[in-house]
Parts: structure tokens; C-alpha cells; sequence
């Protein structure tokens, strides 16, 4: 687990990630709690979010009616950051279906920011990304607390409604619209 201390040291590095024109760098599909599959490409839809995930089925935020949360469902995680807190590669991945070399701070990605991923269209929505309880047990206290500490820089990464379907490939672009 990195200490405090080096994960601000390390901010910079995140900081200078690219602002567009963005690789992704992974994909991640959560069938089921826990469990993580590591495929190429993945299909983004409205109705679904990424078919098959759990999104689906097991949303942590929920509309008045039960539904889960378009807002929700798909992540998108910062490849620097990634590589700052996993360490411990026996730890589970964090699952965000998309890993990807971008600056997401709100000031480089806006609420409501549309992004071309492969060939889907996601939009940048108001839910923070806060991490959950489970981040702080597998990558520590000071990885949970850097995370949040300053809010507008989106250390967790981004939280998008699927606008366009589509899908995204390993080694794609992330280009803003």
C-alpha cells in the first residue's frame, strides 16, 4: 500500500496526463461481485450500461423508482492513478469497466462532458466517484484519503451515462466532443 506521502508525490505524474486524444489502456467486465474478466473490447449500450455487468443488477445508486442510476454505469478510471495504488497485484483490480490515460479533473472534463470511447458516446455526469469502502481496505487508509482530499480532481475517476451505443477496444481513443 503506497503511504500519503508518496502518492502526493506522485499527483504530478497524474496531473500530467493527457486532456484528450486519451488511450485506453484496459477494460474491465464485473459479472458478479468480485469477480473480474479482462476482455478487449466491451459493448456500452443506454438500456444496460456494459451488458452483462452488474450494473445492472446490483447498482450502489438507485432512481426514486429502484432503477439503477444511468449515471452510474460506466466508470472510467485514470491509468496513472491505477498505477499508484494497485501495488499489490494479488489485491482484486478496482473494476472500473475503463482504464484509460486521461486527466479527468472537472476542469479538464466538465459535468456533462461528452466523450467519444471506441465507438459509444458517454457523458461525464455530477456523481462523485468517491471510492467505496472496499478501495480503502484493498489499497489503504491513505489511498482512500488522497482519493477524496481534493474532490475537483476526480482521483477516482469519472462517473458517465452511456449516451451513444458502442464499443470500445483496448488501445482506443477517449477524444471529447
Amino acid at each position: 500500500m503506497m503511504a500519503m506521502e508518496d502518492l502526493v508525490t506522485g499527483l504530478p505524474h497524474v496531473l500530467g496526463a493527457p486532456k484528450d486524444d486519451a488511450p485506453v489502456t484496459g477494460l474491465c467486465f464485473r459479472p458478479a461481485v468480485g469477480e473480474r474478466i479482462f476482455p478487449d473490447a466491451l459493448r456500452l449500450t443506454r438500456a444496460e450500461g456494459v451488458p452483462g455487468d452488474r450494473w445492472l443488477t446490483r447498482p450502489w445508486l438507485r432512481l426514486p423508482d429502484g432503477s439503477p442510476h444511468p449515471a452510474i454505469q460506466v466508470s472510467v478510471l485514470p491509468q496513472r492513478v491505477l498505477d499508484l495504488v494497485w501495488r499489490d497485484r494479488t489485491q482484486p483490480h478496482p473494476g472500473d469497466p475503463v482504464i484509460a490515460d486521461m486527466d479527468m479533473s472537472e476542469a479538464n472534463l466538465p459535468v456533462g462532458t461528452l466523450l467519444r470511447v471506441g465507438t459509444a458516446v458517454i457523458r461525464v455526469s455530477d456523481v462523485f466517484n468517491d471510492g467505496c469502502v472496499k478501495w480503502k481496505v484493498r489499497y489503504g487508509a491513505d489511498a482512500k484519503n488522497w482519493i477524496v482530499a481534493q474532490p475537483e480532481l476526480r482521483l477516482r475517476g469519472i462517473l458517465c451515462s452511456v449516451e451513444q451505443d458502442g464499443e470500445v477496444w483496448v488501445g482506443d481513443r477517449i477524444t471529447k466532443l
